[in-house]
């Protein structure tokens, strides 16, 4: 919590600085209040001096105005330094994950990322405006209000020997529970959170398989878990404080009845114990707002732990001190005994995998599922550093290159289509921001997306939803083809891109894109043989591992593996040069 403060408190010193000081001048005006009621008391009321009453009285409410100004200006600023933390932290966070690499998020978890960006985040807003108004007040109300009160009587303030002991071992007790409540809590709402990010995801597989009763029961066992947690600190809050307003109202009692005493013997003025018994109060409720900071600080730095450990974190995808400035790419791409292993994994997925892919050329992955041809794509654009060997971009590292630079080269058109809330206007310019709309248009007549777009009422600024929902599976894999024609790059990677395409559909697209990426290298994963039979290099993948690699006719002639997998699939297939020709006659 306080490396949180002192990064981000600093930047506002100015309204930090101006807030102490009316915090301080509005707490020494409260300690002053009860003295000035003293003395109306004592020298006014009790002597029947009208002019000494109307006098503290104008000075006491003088005192009063200015408190009330100071508390204001308090409130308002520790409002807006707060939520400005809050709004920072919030940016830093983005930013900080933005920059991680998959692995990173990976570890995590999206569920906890989300968490930490939202409950965490507000959390240490709440702690940090609370605490701008209580920190400096409590310390200086119990200390004051010591001062204060033995300047009334002396005697009389044995009895804070007793009360304050007392307050210390409550307040003791009842954190030492909720401390380590506050961080399994922490860790539930990143479950729950996670589960129900799950549950929404995964809502159409769960109601094909009728398995509603099963994830409503997972549910419900977690969200009872945090139920049971939430709970358990509302009890220990609750007991907090009515044991601190039993206390108060004891201690009152108790002073009340030996400042009698001390009244009667003429010892004390009958001012003197109401103020006398005014500092006690201000004294026990600088220890309630150190309680209810003791409450609220534990839990906020959780928050800020768990926020600082994304903050800090740094991605294992970095770039080099001195990058290499790629002045003329080409997009030749070669492994070099490449082996792979994910995170944890017992068993490397790629083993000793070495092939170029050059321009012009499609270079083509085909094999059972698991056997790393999705890996291959990732490792190509540096999403994961390799295990061992080299993946080379035009003959250097791409450890050689700035991770943004190398992203620069590629256009990747992933596994499961990904469509960003908005119109498919801004999703096709996250190709290219500067693209016009002549550009965007031609990318969704290749994509052979063109025609659905015209139909929409408001074509490309027809709205997109989140996850492209509103939009077929087909829709949203041509509309991700297009974003990534749009970019014009130098490698093109289509990992298993045209899978929810009909086959007509697949050979007019394809058709269309020889001609744009005939000076560009493509990478394509695919599970339909027809889809690369064409392919300059196809490469067999089996047990991470190259089984074979050539072309259609040279691997149909000599691997067993390529050819169990063609006639799977009906043999041959049918020509895709034939199909296109096909669809267009009849278009």
């Amino acid at each position: 919590m306080l490396s949180l403060w002192r990064k981000y408190l600093s930047r506002h010193w100015v309204e930090t600085t101006l807030l102490v000081a009316v915090q301080i001048i509005q707490t020494v005006l409260n300690l002053y209040l009860p003295n000035l009621q003293a003395d109306i008391i004592n020298d006014g009321v009790t002597a029947g001096d009208a002019d000494k009453v109307w006098s503290i009285g104008w000075t006491m409410m003088a005192v009063a105005a200015i408190q009330i100004i100071a508390n204001i200006i308090a409130v308002y600023y520790s409002t807006h330094v707060a939520m400005r933390m809050g709004y920072e932290i919030r940016k830093d966070y983005f930013a900080s994950v933005e920059g991680l690499s998959l692995n990173e998020i990976e570890t995590f978890s999206a569920g906890s990322l989300i968490t930490r960006a939202t409950n965490d985040v507000q959390q240490v807003q709440q702690a940090t405006m609370q605490s701008m108004l209580i920190i400096l007040q409590a310390p200086i109300m119990f200390v004051g209000g010591i001062i204060m009160a033995a300047r009334q009587d002396g005697p009389l303030t044995w009895s804070f020997a007793i009360i304050v002991p007392l307050v210390l071992v409550v307040v003791g007790a009842i954190m030492s529970q909720l401390g380590p409540l506050f961080g399994k809590l922490q860790k539930k709402l990143d479950s729950v959170n996670k589960l129900v990010r799950e549950q929404i995801s995964g809502v159409r597989v769960i109601r094909a398989f009728v398995r509603e009763d099963t994830e409503r029961a997972r549910f419900d066992e977690s969200n009872k878990d945090l139920y049971s947690i939430v709970l358990n600190i509302g009890r220990w809050m609750g007991v907090a404080i009515p044991s601190m307003f039993f206390i108060i109202n004891v201690s009152t009692v108790a002073i009340m009845w030996f400042g009698g005493h001390r009244i009667e013997s003429g010892e004390m003025g009958i001012g003197s114990l109401q103020a006398f018994i005014q500092y006690l109060l201000i004294m026990l409720m600088g220890l309630m707002m150190a309680t209810m900071m003791s409450v609220m600080l534990p839990r906020a730095s959780v928050s800020a732990k768990r926020i600082n450990e994304v903050l800090e974190a740094t991605s294992s995808i970095s770039a080099p001190e001195h990058p290499f400035v790629n002045e003329h790419p080409q997009g030749v791409l070669e492994f070099r005994h490449v082996s792979f292993s994910y995170p944890g994994a017992e068993e490397p997925v790629l083993e000793d995998v070495s092939f170029t892919a050059r321009p012009g050329q499609t270079t083509a992955f085909i094999g059972a599922t698991g056997s790393g041809k999705s890996t291959i794509i990732r490792l190509a654009s540096r999403m994961f550093d390799v295990t061992s060997g080299e993946v080379l971009v035009d003959g250097h590292n791409v450890k050689e290159y700035d991770p943004a630079a190398l992203a620069q080269l590629f256009a990747p058109v992933p596994q499961k289509s990904v469509l960003f809330a908005g119109t498919i206007r801004s999703n096709l310019l996250y190709g290219n921001s500067s693209a016009t709309d002549t550009d965007l248009w031609h990318a969704l007549e290749v994509a052979q997306a063109a025609d659905f777009v015209r139909e929409l009422p408001d074509g490309l600024d027809s709205h997109v939803a989140q996850g492209g929902t509103n939009f077929s599976g087909g829709q949203k894999q041509r509309l991700s083809i297009a974003r990534a024609i749009v970019r014009k790059p130098f490698i093109y990677s289509f990992d298993d891109s045209f899978s929810a395409l009909d086959m007509a559909t697949d050979a007019k697209l394809r058709a269309a894109l020889a001609p744009i990426t005939q000076n560009a290298t493509q990478l394509l994963v695919a599970q339909r043989a027809s889809s690369i039979r064409h392919a300059e290099n196809i490469i067999v993948m089996d047990n991470g591992k190259i089984d074979a690699m050539g072309t259609h006719d040279e691997l149909m002639a000599t691997n067993d593996t390529y050819r169990e997998i063609v006639e799977s699939q009906g043999g041959q297939g049918p020509d895709i040069e034939s199909l296109s020709i096909d669809a267009e006659k009849e278009a």
